[in-house]
């Protein structure tokens, strides 16, 4: 959630306007990667890395979720505090608001996704709105309530979403030395500003990993973050570095990630990023991935506004709209929708929506793979970082991270067939006539080329050519 709006807004313009200040005291660079990429291996021009099975990914992005807390009810008057009663936007009636997102609400959200084959990231704050801790106590709710809550997160989320803190109130900067909120009430110890602002990878990242520590006390794990608001957003380099530290640290992910930024306009791109990369040759590879999101939430928003609609996403005859613009880009549409608005005070005018950006989608695409943000990461870095070398025989891949559906296309003789070895055992893929029928294990022949689908392990194997 956000609310200075600067997830949205820091869309091209806003953000490279931003950027260039920074830029110009030295900080860093015009772009959403404000940090080094890192290594990149040099490979052969003539296999081409495509999307995973060659279809596009989407998810959706959900922010400011959490165990029965109806966050933005308490989060509103400390927003406006902060902004001593300066922003219009924060004057809303919030006493009229619930204080509870029900589970039953939950369970029929996940269960409908799930039967939709729907993925994404799913927020929980750990400490939200400083109303309580997850892994102590919610006042206002039972013990029993809190655990039934997060078991059902552990169930019916878990499978298909993504867990990511984020951070750990949403609202007030807590002091890691007493445990309690900064008697500060200003934006300068709000998550959503300035607390971020010349502060170190390492400050940053034990702030991360303090709410990363709460919620694998209570069995919820993921590999990555969310910021709230702009949390980093005058400190990036110091962002991705500290959630590598942390993520890694706490979680033991792989390959951690991180959602900050969004474009919900313009022509910057909405691919993942894909920073820091070192140790590629070697057996303990590291890098972050930077999510980047693709629309602007107009499914009700995080303070419960009237929702922009599905016409934003995508129109009802799937020829315009901006996800439909990033698709024709063949980028990945990751989109954001807040889980206060989904729910609507209980008129889920939200989730209606999202139902029918899904109906639309579905309708519209044939394309497509849904996709949790961990598994967007995976393919990217993978994407990214394998290192291919190329003959009219086989392909050399030496691969710092497995991928289960890593897809390349290659130019083969014909009568050619691949098939994959790996410390000497022969993996046989199987032809598909489509491919939009590219699986894991399969290949497909076109014109002039061949398209490989195949789970590629770590460290070296072939795709051998006979």
């Amino acid at each position: 959630m956000n609310p200075t709006n600067l997830k949205f807004r820091l869309s091209r313009r806003s953000f490279l306007r931003a950027a260039s200040a920074l830029a110009a005291a030295g900080q860093l660079g015009t772009s959403s990667s404000a940090q080094p990429v890192g290594e990149r291996p040099v490979r052969s021009t003539q296999v081409r890395f495509l999307n995973p099975r060659d279809r596009i990914p989407v998810s959706w992005i959900i922010d400011d979720s959490t165990c029965l807390v109806n966050l933005n009810r308490f989060a509103m008057p400390q927003f406006d505090e902060a902004m001593a009663g300066a922003r219009a936007v924060y004057h809303r009636n919030w006493k009229e608001w619930p204080a509870e997102i029900p589970d039953s609400f939950v369970r029929k959200f996940g269960e409908w996704c799930a039967q939709k084959g729907v993925k994404g990231k799913y927020s929980i704050v750990p400490y939200p709105g400083c109303v309580g801790r997850l892994d102590r106590g919610l006042p206002g709710w039972s013990q029993r309530e809190l655990r039934e809550s997060l078991e059902l997160v552990r169930t019916v989320m878990m499978p298909n979403w993504d867990i990511h803190p984020e951070m750990a109130t949403h609202t007030r900067i807590i002091d890691l030395k007493t445990g309690q909120p900064y008697a500060d009430t200003s934006t300068r110890f709000m998550e959503n500003w300035e607390w971020t602002t010349g502060r170190s990878a390492d400050e940053i990242g034990e702030y991360m990993a303090y709410a990363l520590k709460i919620l694998k006390e209570v069995g919820l794990t993921g590999e990555g973050i969310t910021t709230p608001g702009s949390f980093g957003g005058k400190a990036l380099p110091q962002l991705s570095r500290a959630t590598f530290q942390a993520v890694r640290d706490v979680w033991g992910a792989e390959i951690p990630h991180y959602f900050h930024h969004l474009y919900s306009e313009g022509t910057e791109s909405v691919a993942p990023k894909v920073e820091l990369a070192s140790g590629l040759d070697g057996e303990d590879p590291r890098c972050v991935v930077n999510i980047i999101g693709c629309a602007g939430d107009w499914t009700g928003g995080w303070d419960c506004v009237t929702p922009g609609g599905a016409d934003k996403f995508i129109s009802e005859d799937g020829k315009s709209g901006r996800v439909v613009d990033i698709l024709k880009r063949g980028e990945p549409a990751l989109m954001l929708a807040h889980w206060t608005g989904i729910y609507w005070n209980g008129e889920e005018k939200g989730f209606a929506v999202l139902k029918e950006v899904v109906a639309r989608l579905e309708r519209n695409f044939d394309n497509l793979i849904w996709m949790k943000l961990n598994e967007v990461s995976r393919y990217w870095a993978a994407r990214e970082l394998t290192k291919v070398e190329w003959s009219t025989t086989a392909l050399q891949i030496v691969a710092p991270y497995s991928c289960p559906d890593l897809t390349l296309e290659f130019e083969a003789e014909p009568g050619k067939v691949p098939r994959i070895v790996f410390q000497g055992q022969t993996t046989v893929l199987n032809e598909v006539m489509d491919r939009r029928r590219l699986k894991p294990g399969t290949w497909f022949r076109g014109a002039k080329s061949l398209v490989v689908c195949g789970a590629i392990p770590k460290g070296r194997s072939e795709i051998m050519l006979g």
